[in-house]
């Protein structure tokens, strides 16, 4: 199995915060170039759901390797949703938000030899005619020679205020507030952590989305494309 990709497939890196759109703005900016998308935040969900699925214990790393580097991924576009996630054939959306993946996520995600094993398979997506990857260092760490990047970014209260509006429309009760202080936790966390903090790569395109539309803000970025 190939463990770079295609080399010469371009890839769209968009970085950012959470809550900056980049998922949504990502799908969108995949299906209008017809490129492959790529939903880096289902990593390590995918390998936990996998590892889970056949018992593999959190502290059997070599297990673990052995399983990201046979992983399949694919990443369906599903426009005003989030992307379906296709592990070995198996659309697996659903099981990946289950609290019992993300605890196991959680304990796996640390672990240097898990990283190392995924950002190939992260790697395995470049594939022609291109790749859209949307996370937090998609154009610093995965694909430093991306031939465009973007970093997304809007104010904390503006993030917050969309991730409010979005799930109140999927029937949730939601606190703003409560909502805010996470959003800027994890802003702190994703800035200072010492593996892939979060930042804009040094020759990526920052865009403040915080007054733009998602159409503006996928707009500017083909408009970009199409430029370079």
């Amino acid at each position: 199995m190939s463990t770079e990709g295609d080399h010469k497939a371009p890839v769209l890196a968009l970085d950012g915060p959470s809550g900056s759109g980049k998922g949504t703005v990502g799908q969108l900016c995949a299906h209008k170039l017809g490129w492959h998308y790529l939903d880096s935040g289902a990593i390590y969900r995918s390998l936990a759901w996998a590892a889970n699925e056949v018992a593999i214990e959190p502290d059997d790393v070599a297990g673990l390797v052995d399983m990201a580097d046979e992983l399949e991924l694919v990443c369906h576009v599903r426009l005003n949703d989030v992307a379906d996630i296709e592990i070995n054939g198996d659309i697996v959306t659903q099981q990946l938000r289950t609290e019992e993946t993300g605890e196991m996520a959680s304990l796996i995600a640390p672990i240097p030899e898990v990283r190392a094993a995924l950002l190939k398979l992260q790697r395995r997506a470049r594939k022609a005619p291109g790749l859209v990857a949307d996370g937090r260092d998609m154009g610093t760490v995965v694909f430093p020679d991306a031939a465009f990047k973007v970093f997304l970014t809007a104010s904390a209260e503006i993030r917050a205020k969309r991730r409010f509006e979005q799930l109140k429309s999927k029937g949730l009760d939601v606190n703003l507030a409560r909502l805010l202080e996470s959003i800027q936790a994890r802003d702190v966390r994703d800035s200072s952590r010492s593996a892939s903090p979060l930042k804009a790569a040094d020759d990526a395109l920052i865009l403040d989305t915080s007054d733009l539309t998602i159409d503006e803000v996928v707009a500017r970025i083909l408009g970009h494309v199409k430029q370079r």
